[in-house]
């Protein structure tokens, strides 16, 4: 994220407060995923704290903020939209999961056999993987989860989808070398409109839907 280890820390400990918020709402067993984002995009902040404070490097901290926010976030966010949708959407949902996987299975195989390095560049924090025909596996990334989110059929998550693809264009103009942390910083921020989510499954929540989950 921008700006220094603080503001990393206060952004990630709100954020994360507020996953704890959506996980005490949630009602239904196959809206956990979605409702723990913010959760595990708020601690992903909190370790780049780590990584500030250590001014960057190839240690355990900077892997750790790598494989959540390559291969994991890769798979947690069209899985976790396609088992929130309803049964009609599903279908069409099945494509970024799947792609998803792909570009998951690609960054874990390069994470495993190669060194990411974090680099402190003033404000910002730039991370080094040497990643063969890197366009095209950030492409696909970008498609499987904000693919996900845009196709989802939700009006909430659309938006959600659409204002993190704005963040991302935002980043890549700005800050092209620290793109990653910056979009995922984005990404956490506008995570926050999931305890909106939540709450309005919430209300659709009836007894027939305790009965049938």
């Amino acid at each position: 994220m921008c700006w220094s280890a603080t503001a990393d820390l206060a952004a990630g400990a709100g954020i994360a407060a507020v996953g704890v918020a959506c996980l005490a709402r949630v009602r239904r067993a196959r809206d956990l995923p979605l409702a723990a984002l913010p959760l595990l995009l708020g601690a992903h902040q909190i370790t780049e704290a780590v990584v500030w404070d250590g001014g960057g490097g190839t240690g355990a901290a900077t892997l750790a903020w790598a494989v959540v926010a390559m291969p994991l976030l890769a798979v947690w966010v069209p899985l976790g939209v396609l088992l929130a949708a309803p049964p009609h959407a599903r279908r069409r949902l099945v494509v970024p999961a799947v792609l998803g996987l792909a570009v998951a299975g690609v960054l874990s195989f390069y994470l495993s056999a190669r060194t990411v390095r974090a680099e402190v560049r003033g404000h910002t924090v730039g991370y080094v993987l040497d990643l063969p025909d890197a366009a095209v596996v950030v492409a696909a990334y970008l498609l499987a989860t904000l693919g996900a989110l845009l196709l989802a059929g939700d009006p909430l998550l659309r938006l959600l989808g659409g204002t993190v693809a704005a963040g991302a264009v935002v980043c890549a103009l700005l800050w092209r070398l620290e793109f990653v942390s910056t979009w995922c910083a984005v990404a956490a921020v506008a995570s926050v409109m999931l305890l909106g989510w939540v709450g309005r499954t919430v209300r659709e929540f009836t007894p027939h839907d305790a009965g049938t989950h």
